[in-house]
């Protein structure tokens, strides 16, 4: 069925709100040193005064949860936060050198869950290693779907730091940074600062597009992508669809528009004759109507073709081509 872009906002909140209580975590600035737990694989880099062989090399938590670090040998950093394992380091340096100074910053994260949800091939939970950019995160999603919309929502925990982008927000709760980017803009990498880092726990939702359906006897049958704050007329759709063929009926068309709270689709005749002869309105389309063109030389399967897409109720997304623009 149908996901609107408000239940789909909704969601991706729910969700951020779900994964946000299962485990409390990070932020890039100050906050981030008291709230992260150190973990397996995470990779640190430590500096400390007078001691050269940790000048900023990275070093990975091992499997037992332990560094290796010169001077002061085996380690347990996993279960520690960024503070905790400072003060460890400055515990132990004390012996060698008066008064160390030291600080850690992470260079890589453990795996942490993304959540992509929405128009893409592989939507769920998907695992962040390292660093990763909002393209290479729809990659792991599979890609993105005919049917996705124009844009891409994305939410974040405010632990997190704000999304970095000019039009990002945050929501009522004041637990989540939200922000959309343009999807054609990302892709074409007409906009390369759109093309984000992403962050544990982030929610990254595609809606699907708003769509007209043209099927019948027409030289293209499917459904095409309407861009932004676009509608389109009975003409318009038909153009899209490479016209008529030869063994139309015009003047017995149909427009199949879904109603609210309706398992079926209301019939609204439509004379393509007289609209090409100017005796008519060319009659403008919603977002999800189908116009149906008969065929007057095969009748049966014409109305087969019509029951089709009658039975799909409100959507007929599945199983027709979609078509970009």
């Amino acid at each position: 069925m149908r996901i609107s872009l408000l239940k789909l906002g909704s969601l991706a909140i729910l969700l951020a709100s779900v994964l946000a209580a299962q485990q409390p975590e990070k932020q890039p600035a100050e906050a981030l040193r008291s709230t992260y737990v150190l973990g397996v694989d995470d990779q640190v880099a430590i500096r400390a005064s007078d001691v050269e062989e940790m000048s900023g090399a990275p070093f990975r938590i091992g499997a037992s949860g332990y560094i290796n670090l010169p001077l002061v040998g085996r380690v347990q950093a996993a279960g520690l936060t960024v503070e905790q394992f400072e003060s460890e380091l400055v515990s132990r340096l004390k012996t060698y050198i008066q008064e160390p100074q030291v600080s850690l910053n992470i260079v890589e994260f453990r795996s942490q869950p993304v959540s992509v949800i929405g128009e893409v091939n592989t939507p769920g939970i998907h695992q962040l290693q390292g660093r990763r950019t909002l393209i290479e995160m729809l990659a792991m999603a599979g890609g993105i779907r005919a049917d996705a919309g124009n844009s891409i929502n994305i939410t974040r925990r405010l632990e997190w730091g704000r999304i970095p982008l000019p039009r990002a927000t945050d929501d009522p709760s004041g637990q989540f940074s939200v922000a959309q980017v343009n999807l054609k803009a990302v892709l074409d990498a007409t906009n390369p600062e759109q093309n984000i880092l992403i962050r544990p726990y982030d929610v990254i939702t595609i809606p699907r597009a708003e769509m007209v359906y043209v099927i019948g006897d027409v030289s293209r049958s499917g459904g095409f992508v309407l861009n932004e704050r676009e509608s389109v007329t009975v003409l318009q759709a038909l153009s899209l669809a490479g016209g008529l063929n030869r063994t139309a009926a015009p003047k017995n068309s149909k427009v199949l528009r879904a109603t609210n709270g309706a398992a079926t689709r209301t019939e609204i005749p439509i004379d393509l004759k007289a609209i090409f002869a100017g005796k008519a309105a060319d009659t403008p389309l919603r977002p999800d109507d189908i116009l149906f063109i008969p065929s007057s030389a095969r009748k049966s399967a014409a109305f087969r073709t019509l029951e089709v897409a009658l039975g799909m109720g409100a959507n007929i997304g599945t199983g027709v081509a979609i078509y970009r623009r």
